[in-house]
């Protein structure tokens, strides 16, 4: 397993080994790694940067991501609610295109300025 959550990138150092409540984690080089190892073992969780579809010839899909992670799990339920989007309006990075994306308390997020307004 590599964690690049620290400041060492643990690389693939880390190994995991007991059960849920009595882990114990080695390799890791500092404590960020252990929590990304057990995090990993109990409940991982994802970011997801993608694309969403525009009804703009000129720009016909925008980069997107999520203000946040979300349950490993959940991502084809994210990628299925992002899927039906189609952008009509103009908007600039960092703007919310769609909050709490499919319940998952988290919003899709404009990640390029190609469709900014004019004003701005």
């Amino acid at each position: 397993m590599t964690s690049v959550d620290g400041i060492f990138s643990c690389g693939n150092a880390l190994h995991v080994e007991g059960q849920p409540g009595s882990f114990r984690v080695s390799g890791n080089a500092c404590k960020r790694g252990e929590a990304f190892a057990i995090s990993e073992q109990t409940a991982p969780m994802r970011t997801l940067c993608t694309t969403v579809r525009t009804g703009f010839a000129a720009v016909p899909v925008l980069p997107v991501r999520l203000s946040g992670e979300i349950p490993k799990e959940k991502i084809f339920d994210a990628m299925a609610a992002i899927n039906a989007i189609t952008l009509a309006r103009h908007i600039a990075i960092g703007g919310v295109i769609e909050p709490d994306l499919a319940g998952l308390g988290v919003d899709l997020i404009a990640a390029s300025g190609l469709l900014r307004p004019a004003d701005g």
